[in-house]
């Protein structure tokens, strides 16, 4: 039951359901984010609402940790995968051949080279300010302003009052 929350001294229960957080689900989270799972994907693997996920995170520090170390790894793979990918890179390969009847592995380097929109978007990131494609132009100075008079010509009065007659 719990504790009247008037009474400053009494002890008991904070109230609300127990909490459906297990310890084992701080590798499992872990596991998960290696392999890019969210937070909304944690929710559905769990089967709970995502603020639990955000409780669980502020209430269980080996959870919260569990989930930043898993993210923090996957995101450096990825970010390191990309960086060769801008950059280029070679490695070994065996390539196999058949000649006179018998199989002959031959050890080869093979080459990938650098990608550009794997570079754009590695600088986009890294150097929002300098690569950006949007590019911000100040103007200085006034712009006058014009006046304008309309002024409709007999001839033209005459063309739309006979329209007006024409849509009714």
């Amino acid at each position: 039951m719990a504790a009247p929350k008037e009474n400053k001294n009494a002890v008991g229960n904070s109230g609300g359901a127990p909490s459906l957080y297990r310890p084992e689900y701080a590798h499992q989270a872990y596991k998960l984010c290696l392999l890019g799972a969210t937070d909304a994907d944690l929710a559905n693997f769990f089967e709970v609402a995502e603020s639990t996920i955000n409780n669980w995170k502020k209430e269980e520090i080996e959870f919260l940790e569990s989930i930043k170390k898993g993210k923090d790894l996957a995101d450096a793979e990825i970010a390191e995968s990309l960086y060769h990918r801008a950059r280029g890179y070679s490695h070994p390969e065996d390539k196999f051949f058949v000649i006179e009847g018998s199989v002959v592995v031959e050890p080869t380097t093979k080459h990938y080279p650098p990608d550009t929109t794997a570079a754009i978007f590695w600088l986009k990131n890294r150097k929002p300010k300098t690569w950006r494609d949007k590019q911000e132009v100040e103007h200085s100075g006034e712009l006058p302003v014009i006046q304008a008079e309309v002024r409709i010509l007999p001839s033209e009065a005459k063309i739309a009052s006979s329209e007006k007659d024409v849509s009714l």
